[in-house]
C-alpha cells in the first residue's frame, strides 16, 4: 500500500510544476483588441525617425553623392586605388555599357537597336561635372535611366563614377600632362612603331624583281 502511494506520488510530483503562466503571460499581439491603449489596438507605431539595423544612413555623401547642404560632392569618401577602379571598370561594364558603350561614348548595344542616345561622357559639360554627380544620378536616376540604387551598392557606385572619369582622362589625354618618365616611354612607343611600319632593307628591290619576272 505504502509503495503505491509513493509511486503515485513521484507520477504527480512533476505535474506541481506545470503552470500555464508562460502560456498565459501579458503579452501583446500584434493587430490583437487592446484595451490598455487609448486607440484600442496592440500595434504600436514606430517611433519618428527609427532606423531599421543596418539602415542607418549618416553618411550623405557616401549614400547620395550630395552633402548634407545638397551639393555634389567630387572627392570619393574611400581611397581610390587601383583596385577600387577595376571594380569600377567591372561593374561599369555590367550596369552601363549596354546604354553608354564600353568606351562612355553613349553607343551602347541597346542604342544600337534604337533605345534613346545618352549623352556622351566625353561631353564638355559631363569631363566638367563633380563625381557625386554620377553617383546621384545612379542613385535617383536620371531622364530615362531608372535608378540603380536596388542594383548597385553606394561603394560600387563610387567605384563606377572613378572609373567613368578613368574614361573621360583617356579620351582627353594631353601629351603635356605626362612626366618627362611617361614622355620617354611614349617617344620610345612610337619610335618603334613607326621602325616596324618601315619596309626593310631591299623590300622594295625584290618586290620590283619579283613584278618584272611575272611580266615576262
Amino acid at each position: 500500500m505504502f509503495s503505491t502511494v509513493a509511486v503515485g506520488l513521484l507520477v504527480l510530483l512533476p505535474l506541481a510544476g506545470c503552470r500555464q503562466n508562460m502560456h498565459n503571460q501579458a503579452k501583446a499581439k500584434t493587430y490583437r483588441e487592446s484595451d490598455f491603449f487609448a486607440d484600442g489596438v496592440e500595434a504600436r507605431p514606430l517611433p519618428a525617425h527609427t532606423v531599421a539595423r543596418g539602415e542607418l544612413r549618416d553618411d550623405a555623401v557616401f549614400y547620395t553623392g550630395l552633402s548634407e547642404a545638397g551639393e555634389l560632392a567630387n572627392v570619393p569618401p574611400m581611397p581610390v586605388t587601383r583596385e577600387l577602379l577595376v571594380r569600377g571598370q567591372q561593374r561599369f561594364n555590367v550596369f552601363c555599357a549596354p546604354c553608354h558603350g564600353r568606351l562612355g561614348d553613349g553607343h551602347g548595344m541597346i542604342v544600337q537597336r534604337g533605345f534613346k542616345q545618352p549623352v556622351s561622357f566625353h561631353d564638355e559639360r559631363l569631363r566638367n561635372s563633380p563625381l557625386g554627380y554620377f553617383v546621384n544620378n545612379m542613385t535617383e536616376g536620371f531622364g530615362q535611366m531608372p535608378s540603380y540604387a536596388a542594383q548597385i551598392p553606394p561603394a560600387d557606385r563610387w567605384a563606377i563614377a572613378s572609373y567613368v572619369r578613368v574614361l573621360q582622362y583617356a579620351e582627353n589625354a594631353q601629351v603635356a600632362d605626362l612626366d618627362p618618365a611617361e614622355k620617354q616611354k611614349l617617344d620610345a612607343a612610337w619610335k618603334a612603331l613607326e621602325e616596324a611600319k618601315a619596309p626593310k632593307h631591299g623590300e622594295h628591290g625584290e618586290a620590283e624583281a619579283e613584278g618584272e619576272g611575272s611580266a615576262h
